[in-house]
């Protein structure tokens, strides 16, 4: 995500090209409660998890959530925060970022998106969605690098197998966005993938689907400046974009409750001057509630670089860099 060109491609990979994987502080898992509340408050669930960004709610109703670190997907109960390992097998992150980045079920079989792996950044591994087989293997059925790589992006970019940040189930196959090339893939199971929308400089980031409706979160281009950060909505039949809201900086997700009422996450203010690629400030992520005259109310303010909503029942579940699972009861 970003446009920069001077560094060598696996230095700029590794160091600046997601804002939402990098975590500069280096911190561990911190179990104090640091946001700052408004009309709800956040409990924290889960610490300890190595390296999350993506998650799901699986057939079970647990939560699932990628850990890049590890090269495994974790399953957390939600109730109590119990964490289990469910597969493992993944390709690990190279560096500090990418490996697993996020989950999806189809049915009951469990699918994960794989990205910055491969050898233009210094991997063995093929970026791509991965099936899981078994809690010990995942087989490769779609392989988004191959695809990238041979057929390129019209925006700017520096990694050519790109950078895939959020995968949703749709009409037995995915969506896949991609923040660096700045596009929406569809991929089926059967390893086929196609374009289906092509932005300028927005960073897709995270997905929601209703009917055939699909909404997708915006983080916008450097500085990421709240009237840049949307949430739009297309189909694949008429892949034109409509925006839905915007005046939330750095938008990471998007999501419906099961009341109807759709949610975005921001992961928080994004200091000018500060490079390409950084995360936004610490402790300036809100989940905000859309309206439909497009703008945003925030539910609660003060979360830690959160990178991706759930709901279950009446509880949002925010996943965060420093590996934690924080809860918001609607």
């Amino acid at each position: 995500m970003g446009r920069i060109r001077k560094l060598p491609v696996f230095a700029v990979a590794v160091a600046v090209a997601v804002m939402m994987l990098v975590d500069p502080s280096g911190a561990r898992a911190d179990t104090t409660d640091n946001c700052h509340h408004d009309l709800h408050q956040a409990h924290l669930l889960v610490s300890g998890l190595q390296g999350t960004i993506g998650s799901t709610v699986g057939p079970d109703g647990a939560l699932y959530i990628p850990e890049s670190v590890t090269g495994t997907i974790a399953r957390v109960n939600p109730r109590d925060g119990h964490t289990t390992t469910f597969a493992s097998g993944l390709p690990r992150r190279v560096g500090d970022l990418g490996g697993a980045i996020d989950v999806a079920f189809i049915h009951h079989t469990a699918y994960a998106l794989v990205t910055l792996v491969s050898p233009d950044v210094g991997g063995t591994s093929a970026d791509g969605i991965y099936r899981v087989d078994g809690p010990n293997h995942v087989t490769l059925i779609a392989d988004i690098g191959a695809y990238s790589l041979a057929h390129p992006p019209a925006t700017d970019f520096f990694v050519p197998t790109g950078v895939q940040y959020a995968m949703q189930p749709y009409r037995g196959g995915f969506l896949v966005t991609d923040g660096h090339h700045n596009r929406v893939l569809r991929v089926s199971l059967n390893g086929d993938v196609t374009e289906v929308i092509a932005f300028s400089d927005i960073v897709p980031t995270g997905l929601a689907l209703r009917g055939r409706t699909v909404y997708l979160a915006q983080a916008g281009p450097v500085p990421h400046l709240p009237e840049n950060g949307k949430i739009v909505s297309f189909t694949t039949r008429t892949p034109v974009a409509t925006e839905i809201a915007s005046g939330a900086p750095l938008l990471v997700d998007v999501e419906f409750d099961r009341g109807n009422a759709l949610y975005a996450l921001s992961q928080g203010h994004f200091t000018p001057g500060h490079p390409e690629g950084s995360p936004a400030d610490p402790n300036t992520g809100a989940l905000e509630l859309v309206h439909r005259d497009g703008t945003m109310t925030p539910v609660v303010t003060g979360l830690n670089q959160p990178t991706s909503l759930e709901f279950i029942h009446d509880t949002a579940y925010i996943v965060n860099l420093n590996g934690q699972v924080w809860t918001v009861d609607s």
